[in-house]
């Protein structure tokens, strides 16, 4: 029963997109576990660039079914309006979406709270994107979410719904000073976007399931990075939900035993937005450069990425917990024409050498990385298409990557485009 995983070693933005657009054309399902819209995934063939916030990256290969599971935190509008998107581009959605019944819905008092929240956190702020992806999976795991079966029986919903705008209304009114929100109004609105999304509204996890006995290839894919798992991540600075492996599982209702393969995406430096710790963060003219070469700009919200060198400690760390079988080393050609690259192999913390990750960030915040150096190169990369054909250093430093980890690179982008993807077997 083969499903395929991937997922975001790092902070998240490492490429995942790209390599599950690539890898689409390979499966018979392409299915999203866990998330919201406040993670952008950027595709890119000729001189077109799409950035898709909810509807899986498989969308755009004919003949490839796409879901979106239980594990997903759903916002109607924004999906609603990347179906419109997809279809002015000349895709069929139609019968190639599914939406699982199960799914939780991102209500307006859910962005209300989120961004009261923050402002009152001041110095403290998380750092979201706004999108209220937080406080929707708050209430559904305190048992008050709102669910996309619940939009079928009108007084299910308004009962539902009355109980908690009323109870959201008198945080935003007594502890930060908001104006309430319209019960009726946001009833209306959701009714509405029910015979919208109804199309496509289906048990994902019994359709999932069938097809697996039939023997069909399901690409799973996450959003965000593996250390903004809630649970595994650097707590608090962390998203709400699972992008790990085991968030394949729970997220969509798929056995354990059916994963065949999880595949790291690694950016070949390292990247994150919000607030949060970041060891090997540069702050000086490296970082801008990286930024620069990178357009390192939040595909969601436009901010600016902090950037540094790749952390192989965190890269290890996550690698252990998702049991990647093999990485995809993104963005590659940006490193070009840096004399040298440095690589953090390990920490020094409190006057020892570590090589342990501390995701706790009381320890992670006081941590000295520690580098090792290597030769770095002046060819462009873009029109490269084999691993032999890479300048000596790349391939070392691809080399290196390996050795450190013990998890071989499989395939290597040298460009945002899908033909600029080096492909080893």
């Amino acid at each position: 029963m083969p499903v395929t995983i991937v997922i975001g070693s790092q902070w998240g933005d490492e490429g995942k997109g790209k390599i599950v657009d690539l890898l689409g054309d390979q499966a018979d399902i392409v299915a999203r576990y866990q998330g919201g819209a406040n993670a952008g995934h950027t595709i890119c063939w000729g001189d077109q660039t799409f950035v898709l916030h909810l509807v899986p990256s498989g969308i755009f290969h004919e003949g490839v079914t796409c879901v979106i599971g239980n594990g997903v935190v759903i916002d109607p509008a924004a999906v609603l309006e990347e179906i419109r998107m997809i279809r002015e581009l000349g895709y069929e959605v139609e019968g190639r979406l599914l939406i699982s019944h199960n799914a939780h819905l991102i209500m307006p008092y859910h962005k209300q709270v989120e961004a009261a929240r923050e402002r009152a956190r001041d110095a403290g702020a998380i750092g979201t994107t706004g999108r209220g992806i937080g406080p929707a999976y708050v209430d559904k795991f305190a048992r008050t979410g709102i669910r996309v079966v619940d939009l079928l029986d009108r007084e299910t919903l308004r009962k539902k719904l009355k109980r908690s705008i009323e109870e959201k209304n008198v945080i935003l009114r007594n502890i930060y000073g908001e104006a309430g929100l319209d019960v009726e109004a946001i009833i209306e609105e959701y009714v509405a976007f029910d015979q919208l999304i109804d199309p496509y509204v289906t048990d994902t996890t019994q359709y999932l399931c069938r097809a697996l006995r039939e023997g069909k290839r399901v690409l799973a894919e996450g959003a965000q990075g593996a250390l903004l798992d809630v649970d595994f991540g650097t707590y608090p600075f962390v998203t709400s939900s699972h992008p790990t492996a085991g968030g394949c599982c729970t997220g969509l209702g798929v056995p354990p035993t059916a994963v065949e393969r999880s595949i790291g995406i690694v950016k070949a430096y390292c990247t994150r937005v919000g607030n949060g710790p970041f060891p090997t963060e540069l702050l000086d003219e490296d970082g801008e450069r990286l930024r620069r070469l990178g357009h390192e700009f939040g595909a969601t919200t436009g901010r600016p990425r902090r950037c540094g060198w790749l952390d192989l400690v965190a890269l290890r760390y996550t690698t252990m917990v998702n049991g990647f079988t093999d990485y995809a080393i993104t963005k590659l050609d940006v490193l070009t024409g840096f004399e040298t690259i440095k690589v953090c192999t390990r920490y020094r913390y409190d006057g020892k050498e570590t090589t342990r990750f501390p995701s706790e960030v009381q320890t992670l915040e006081k941590v000295e990385p520690i580098y090792e150096t290597l030769p770095g190169w002046s060819e462009d990369l873009t029109g490269v298409r084999r691993f032999e054909d890479l300048p000596a250093a790349a391939r070392d430093y691809l080399r290196f990557i390996t050795e450190r980890t013990g998890v071989a690179v499989r395939m290597i982008s040298t460009g945002p485009r899908r033909d600029q993807t080096i492909v080893r077997p």
